[in-house]
């Protein structure tokens, strides 16, 4: 599992002209799934999101977690493209990423547990082509990639 996150002061997302998701401060998490993703690495995904420290504390320093905001709030937003391959060619291929069959279901888990957290969820929608707006707050974006952060979990 992929995921691209920024601190936004607002983001939104449209399919057909119409807003479906919007939120004002709080995170814009772009995700990608791969065949292997599971359950343990959605929960573990979710967790390091919300619990990641990039918000701002009293004395200005990033020490504050998603959850420690006011009215915690994250725009979720599938995109496969976080697997993009474009190392020959010139046209990327797309095999590590998930069938939408997978990620479909993988997609509305992972916004399922952020809910659990007393998160503020808001989607894009799967499968749809989405025009995604965003006022980046630093500019701060993390890139969370779960093969890198618990390689014993997706061994399993």
């Amino acid at each position: 599992m992929r995921i691209v996150v920024q601190r936004v002061t607002h983001a939104s997302v449209k399919v057909q002209e119409q807003i479906i998701g919007e939120i004002q401060q709080g995170f814009l998490a772009l995700v990608g799934f791969q065949n292997q993703d599971n359950e343990l690495i959605l929960q573990k995904m979710a967790e390091k999101v919300v619990h990641l420290r990039v918000f701002e504390d009293e004395q200005g320093k990033m020490n504050r977690a998603l959850l420690q905001l006011q009215k915690p709030s994250i725009l979720v937003v599938p995109q496969f493209t976080l697997y993009a391959d474009p190392s020959t060619g010139r046209r990327p291929s797309f095999t590590q990423a998930a069938s939408p069959m997978i990620a479909a279901p993988f997609f509305q888990h992972f916004c399922n547990i952020l809910h659990e957290y007393q998160v503020h969820v808001q989607t894009g929608e799967f499968g749809a082509d989405m025009q995604v707006n965003l006022t980046n707050d630093g500019p701060v974006t993390i890139l969370l990639d779960s093969d890198n952060l618990f390689k014993t979990v997706n061994q399993k």
